[in-house]
This record gives C-alpha cells, structure tokens and sequence, in this order.
C-alpha cells in the first residue's frame, strides 16, 4: 500500500532533502530508483540553490555534507525501509484498515527526526553565512511557489480541482496495483469527493513556514548570536514546522492524515488477487533494489 500523503508545503528545510532521497523508493518505477538515489545529493544541491543561490564557500560545504549525509542515509536508514517494505508485502495478500496504514506512516517519523538531527551542523554552519541578498531571493522564490501552489490548488473550480487529486492519485497508485478498473476509479472519486481536504488551510499553514524560515533566517544573518544562539533559533523554527503553532492546523493536518490512509485502504480493499500480486511483486522489486544500494549497488 503506497503512501502518497499529500504536502503542500513549499518550506526550506532538510525535508525536502529526505524528499528526494525517498521519492523514487516510494513513488517512482523501479527503474529508476538506482538512479534517483545515486544522483540524490547532486538533485538536493540543486534543489536548495534554486533557493539561495550559494556563494562559492557554501556550495562546497553544502555538496561535501550533502555527501556525507547520503552515505550516512544509505548505511543507516535504508535498512530500515527494508523492513517496512517487507512488512507491506505482509499486508499485500489481505485487507487492511487505514488505522494499519497509519501506524506505518508513524514509523516513519523517526526517520525524518533523524535526518534533520545529521542534518543540522550543516544547517547551523549555513545560516549564519547567508545574506541579505540571499535571503530577498529565497523570500521571493517562496512567493513563486506559494502562487503556483495556490494557482494549481485554490483557483478554478472544485470539479477541477477534485479532477486533479484524482488524476495525481492514479499517478502514485497504479505502478503498484496496475491499471484500475471503471467501478474502482469511480469509487476512488466519490472517496476523494468527501475528503477533508482543505486548500486554504494548507495554503494558510505554507505561508506561516516560508514567512517564519524568513524571519528566522534574517534575525540570525543581521545579529551577533553566538553559536548556542543560532542552534536555539534553526531548532524552534524545525520544532514548529515538525507541529505548527496553529492549533486548527494540527488538527487539521491529523485528520488530513487518517483521510489519506481510508482512502487508500479503500482502494487496497478492492484490489484483485491479479493487484496485489503486482503489489507484492512491486514492492519485492523496491526491496530487492534497497538491498543493492545497502551493499554499495550503483
């Protein structure tokens, strides 16, 4: 049962590092995934200087760790997928409830606490560097991606919008289970019609990060902090991105959570024999292909 736990966020933050290490484990073909993960500190690099546009200095620190960083994900959390993954093709063969589900997505939040834990010399090292050009940048890309998020998620009507999710959600699911069937697509729809779903909140709680990053950002580069000063500053700010300050937010956010996993234990639910065998195969596939990055495997 793949997760596809929608994110709005467009938040600058070692997440997003994780994200690309992960995206082709969970949902890209198996084709790929050999060389997703090897390129993955080349993408990630790139990906964060769209946002800074890192002077000389930290382009070499920021690739050296980003290495460092792969090698160390690689050793010690790969291992750890394997084993989710061995547990799914567990679940494959039978129903399964979306509290299941969610008790899967659970245990992987310690991964992402782990990376921002090896992730934050590099952070701590970084922010103090940035200028205040860097930083007008990295507020106006925010602004980019905060008004393409909005354009592509809050304008346009609610048909177009349900259309979308749908379509991206054929998009994640269907390398695993195969191609679905009439009554399963529109069974899919009618779930995701009354989905909690909320555009406006997300799009409320992306600006709260991009403008808090930002502030956070700027109070470190224009002051004399010591260096206790700076890791108390980039830890609050990692602290209310992992749990908002905004109470309807969280509360939002749980129920979001439980909402994807019914939906896609619905779907399990109605899959064939001939899907969940893909499932499994697929996910063997994933497995097979962790291992032999484990070993070093290019």
């Amino acid at each position: 049962m793949p997760f596809s736990h929608p994110s709005a966020c467009r938040f600058l933050d070692l997440r997003h590092i994780i994200g690309v290490l992960l995206a082709a484990l969970l949902l890209s073909g198996c084709s790929t995934i050999k060389l997703a993960y090897s390129n993955a500190p080349e993408l990630s690099y790139w990906w964060l200087d769209g946002y800074l546009d890192f002077n000389s200095a930290q382009s070499s620190r920021v690739r050296s760790d980003l290495l460092a960083l792969h090698d160390w994900h690689r050793q010690h959390e790969l291992p750890l997928y394997v084993a989710t993954l061995e547990k799914l093709q567990g679940m494959a063969g039978t129903s399964v409830t979306a509290g299941q589900l969610c008790a899967v997505y659970d245990e992987l939040r310690p991964h992402l606490r782990a990376l921002l834990d090896k992730s934050e010399p590099t952070a701590l090292a970084l922010a103090p560097t940035l200028t205040a050009a860097q930083l007008t940048h990295l507020a106006r890309q925010f602004d980019k991606r905060a008004e393409k998020w909005r354009e592509e998620w809050i304008a346009g009507t609610p048909a177009a919008r349900l259309e979308r999710r749908f379509k991206q959600l054929l998009e994640r699911v269907e390398p695993f289970y195969g191609q679905l069937d009439k009554a399963q697509r529109a069974q899919l729809q009618s779930v995701l019609a009354q989905s909690v779903f909320d555009p406006d909140l997300n799009h409320r709680e992306t600006l709260r990060r991009q403008h808090d990053a930002v502030q956070i950002l700027r109070r470190v580069q224009g002051s004399n902090l010591d260096e206790l000063g700076v890791r108390l500053e980039m830890r609050g700010l990692a602290a209310r991105f992992m749990a908002s300050p905004d109470a309807d937010y969280r509360q939002y956010a749980a129920r979001w959570q439980l909402d994807t996993c019914t939906t896609l234990a619905t779907l399990h639910n109605s899959s064939t024999a001939e899907q969940r065998r893909h499932l499994r195969e697929t996910l063997r596939g994933y497995e097979s292909d962790l291992r032999a990055m484990m070993a070093g495997g290019h």
